[in-house]
């Protein structure tokens, strides 16, 4: 199960991405941080404190949502990952497309300036 929640920080909107994102659960990843971010004019910060797994296909929503925030010029930081899912963000590259941090508070203080 898949569970997508947001909050905004100031001007930062966090969501919170608990759960399994694979191929069966990618769509729901997609649409729940579609919708968080349609609106928004801060920073993001995903934070990957509840995700113990992540495949290709949640690489690839994350890869658009950093693309569509990039057009808009808006900074995207991911944050709370686990080993395993910090371990796929490095042997993918990934780690140097986006932005990690190890905790939400080392995230929200980066991207608050």
């Amino acid at each position: 199960m898949l569970d997508v929640s947001t909050e905004r920080i100031g001007r930062v909107l966090c969501a919170r991405v608990s759960g399994r994102i694979d191929s069966a659960s990618a769509g729901d990843f997609q649409e729940g941080i579609r919708v968080a971010i349609e609106d928004n004019g801060g920073a993001v910060i995903l934070d990957f404190e509840g995700t113990f797994y992540i495949s290709s296909a949640g690489l690839q929503v994350v890869l658009m949502t950093a693309r569509t925030l990039r057009k808009r010029n808006t900074p995207l930081s991911l944050c709370s990952l686990s080993d395993p899912v910090r371990r796929v963000f490095e042997m993918t590259g990934f780690d140097r497309i986006v932005t990690i941090h190890a905790s939400r508070e080392e995230a929200l203080a980066a991207v608050s300036g």
